[in-house]
């Protein structure tokens, strides 16, 4: 009795059809009781009759489609185990399985915390997902860990497992877990988990795809080659940098930009399934994270960048949201597109989701403070090189840090994906309605998440204006005082590191 009864809720939008039902009823009703009452009727009178009856005939036809068609949407809903309330599932169902099964087909490509946010995102739409990142330790000390047990530098794989895990706190948990005592004190789980699936499968590339089903996990990660890779830069000075923990340091000393990166074994093989996950994708996403060492080192690998430009598939680009110090330092929308075009050749961009820019003040002076500043939108010198932008708020507050929202951007890229379905004419797919009925519960929710950033804004300048003015001199010049503070502040902090680079040497 209580499932009848929820199909009378507001959120059902099923109420607006029964009426229609009721009424289409009431006009068939209508016309034939004025047929079988009638004892003459002229052609007007016949014509109207016949008109309220198939009007009537219409409208039950069409609300009884409506229905169907929004059951179909509820069952999908209700199915779906990605929903917070656990109680709303319908457990004995399978539809939701098969659904999600047949969702697109996205490969996300880099490393690091811009490439979790959008794994993060999609796994709400599609479980067809596969995250390719690098097998690198970026010029990072080895862990103990690694050291007795000889494994290699998986953090991003172990990274992007936690951001496609159904529960993250615990698969992060789990994964960073270190032993305490006895024999196997200081070592991690996350090493001796892949060695021991190395060992059982005899390929590791197979035992990172398994962990999709051990894990229970949105999607698989692929490692993007085999081989342990090492990320060099040439700075434009000819200076080869061949660390990436050094690569900030040498450019502040030397002042100058790189030049070009580059993968040590240049020669080294894509893993199996990179390259067929590509060829069959329906979009491709690339970024964001480190430039010059989550996202061109990816595109180095032989095969990649080649695949990448055959695939049919759309090729999205996501801008960072700041600059990077010691890497992209000053550079522009344009500049990010720049480097990898220079590297792997045009072609691996067709669209390039962008920023508002709206971000509170004071989370960018922290930033600042750092040496990072917000990416310039040279909107367009973009253009030019053909690539599509597509702006939108996707920058949002996570723990202090400015980050990307991973709901807007998995809705941008799922929107090119129903426009696309749209212009196929295939509005009545299974696929197009599960995607569009997401989008729309995505939007209503980042509505509201604007409007509450937009009100912190207004808020943070009301308080502003509303602090008291210390005098005439200080309202006229506060800007040209807070710079010159900051700047000393950098000041400061490169005589502290010299101090400390002196003491060290």
């Amino acid at each position: 009795m209580k499932g009848f009864f929820k199909w009378f809720k507001a959120n059902t939008k099923i109420k607006r059809w029964i009426f229609l039902i009721i009424i289409g009823i009431l006009l068939c009703c209508y016309g034939m009781a004025e047929v079988l009452t009638s004892r003459q009727m002229g052609f007007g009178q016949l014509a109207k009759i016949a008109g309220i009856f198939i009007v009537g005939f219409i409208i039950i036809i069409y609300s009884i489609i409506a229905i169907q068609r929004r059951t179909l949407e509820i069952l999908v809903e209700d199915t779906d185990k990605r929903v917070a309330d656990e109680k709303s599932k319908v457990k004995t169902l399978i539809f939701n399985k098969r659904v999600y099964n047949q969702g697109p087909k996205i490969v996300a490509i880099g490393g690091g915390t811009g490439l979790n946010s959008v794994l993060r995102g999609l796994k709400n739409y599609t479980d067809n997902i596969t995250a390719i990142v690098t097998v690198s330790d970026y010029g990072e000390p080895v862990s103990e860990s690694r050291k007795v047990l000889d494994a290699l530098p998986l953090e991003d794989v172990k990274e992007s497992i936690v951001a496609l895990s159904a529960k993250e706190d615990a698969m992060e948990r789990l994964m960073n877990f270190k032993f305490k005592y006895g024999r196997l004190a200081n070592l991690s789980f996350s090493d001796m988990y892949f060695i021991a699936m190395q060992d059982t499968y005899k390929d590791f590339a197979e035992s990172v795809k398994q962990s999709q089903n051990i894990f229970n996990m949105t999607g698989k990660v692929l490692p993007v080659t085999m081989e342990e890779i090492k990320i060099c830069a040439e700075l434009e000075d000819g200076t080869v940098i061949e660390s990436k923990d050094k690569i900030p340091e040498v450019i502040n000393e030397k002042t100058c930009k790189i030049n070009r990166i580059f993968i040590n074994p240049s020669n080294c093989k894509p893993a199996p399934g990179v390259i067929e996950a590509i060829m069959e994708a329906d979009a491709i996403v690339i970024g964001p994270g480190s430039l010059y060492t989550n996202v061109i080192p990816n595109l180095l690998v032989k095969g990649v960048a080649k695949a990448i430009k055959e695939s049919k598939a759309f090729k999205v680009y996501v801008s960072n949201l700041m600059t990077e110090p010691g890497q992209t330092d000053n550079y522009s929308l344009s500049e990010h597109i720049k480097a990898i075009n220079e590297h792997v050749g045009k072609g691996v961009i067709e669209y390039c989701l962008y920023d508002t820019g709206e971000i509170i003040p004071e989370y960018i002076r922290k930033y600042n403070m750092e040496g990072s500043e917000l990416v310039e939108q040279d909107v367009s010198k973009v253009k030019i090189d053909g690539v599509y932008l597509i702006r939108r708020k996707f920058s949002h507050i996570e723990n202090g840090y400015i980050r990307h929202n991973p709901d807007a951007i998995a809705a941008t890229i799922i929107q090119l994906i129903c426009d696309e379905l749209k212009f196929n004419n295939m509005e009545n797919n299974t696929q197009y309605m599960m995607l569009n009925n997401k989008l729309k519960d995505s939007k209503k929710s980042l509505k509201k998440q604007e409007k509450a950033n937009k009100q912190k804004i207004k808020e943070h300048k009301k308080n502003k204006e509303s602090k008291a003015r210390k005098s005439k001199f200080f309202e006229k010049y506060s800007e040209r005082i807070e710079s010159i503070q900051e700047s000393d502040l950098k000041q400061k902090q490169k005589e502290n590191m010299q101090k400390k680079k002196e003491k060290t040497n």
